[in-house]
C-alpha cells in the first residue's frame, strides 16, 4: 500500500484541539497546494455528532472563505475527530488558526443552515445547527493550537 501521510500521525501522542500543517505538494507547473488537519477532538477518546458534522461542513464552507483565498476543500475525517482543509499556494497554521477561529465564531451567531435543503444537499435532512454550535463553543473555550504534541 502506498504510504498516506495521515497513517504515520502518532494519534496516541496529540493534544486536540490543534491545527497541523500535514504536507505541501507541487504540481507539475510549480503550483503548491497545502494540506491542515483541523483536530478538534482527542483521537480515541471522543468524536463529533454526524449531524454536527455535517452543519459544521456547511458553515465552515462559507464562513472560511469569506476571510481567506484560496481554500479548495474542507471535508470530515471519517474518523470524526476533525476535517481536512486543502488550500492552494503555502499558507502559515497561524492564518488557518485566526481564519477557522472567525468562522467558529460566525457558527455561534448562525441562524439558519445554508444550502440545507434537498436541491443543494445529499442529505438535508441530517443536520444539527444547535449541535454545530457546541462543537464551536467548545473549540473556542478550549483554544486551537499549533502545538499538536501533549
Amino acid at each position: 500500500m502506498v504510504k498516506v501521510e495521515s497513517f504515520s500521525l502518532d494519534h496516541t501522542k496529540v493534544a486536540a484541539p490543534f491545527v497541523r500543517k500535514c504536507e505541501v505538494k507541487t504540481g507539475e507547473k510549480g503550483d503548491k497546494v497545502t494540506k491542515f488537519d483541523l483536530r478538534f477532538m482527542q483521537p480515541n477518546e471522543e468524536f463529533m455528532n454526524i449531524s454536527a458534522i455535517h452543519t459544521l461542513e456547511h458553515l465552515l464552507a462559507g464562513y472560511m472563505r469569506e476571510v481567506m483565498d484560496g481554500i479548495i476543500d474542507i471535508s470530515p475525517m471519517g474518523c470524526r475527530t476533525g476535517f481536512y482543509m486543502i488550500a492552494w499556494n503555502e499558507v502559515s497554521v497561524d492564518k488557518v488558526i485566526e481564519t477557522l477561529n472567525y468562522a467558529l465564531k460566525k457558527v455561534l451567531e448562525t441562524k439558519e443552515i445554508p444550502a440545507a435543503n434537498e436541491v443543494q444537499c445529499g442529505n438535508y435532512r441530517d443536520h444539527s445547527l444547535e449541535g454545530a454550535k457546541e462543537l464551536a463553543s467548545m473549540l473556542l473555550k478550549k483554544g486551537i493550537s499549533s502545538e499538536i504534541y501533549k
